[in-house]
């Protein structure tokens, strides 16, 4: 399954985050990090299901990459 980032977007009420992290488990997303800094998490996830989390008008949601410097 594919790794997600999930954060809160800016003036979103810090419920909002815990409601997606109960969202993507009942979904079948595993947490896989929370962090400090930033108000998000990542969530391993089904594919076919990344909808439900990007429903959600409170965060953002990417697919988690590689990230390269040249």
């Amino acid at each position: 399954m594919p790794l997600y980032n999930v954060t809160l977007k800016k003036d979103s009420p810090p419920e909002a985050l815990d409601k997606a992290k109960d969202d993507a488990v009942k979904s079948g997303g595993t947490i896989k990090h929370e962090y400090t800094l930033i108000k998000g998490f990542t969530v391993e996830y089904p594919d076919d299901s990344v909808g439900t989390l990007e429903a959600n008008e409170h965060i953002h949601v990417e697919q988690d990459g590689e990230v390269r410097i040249q």
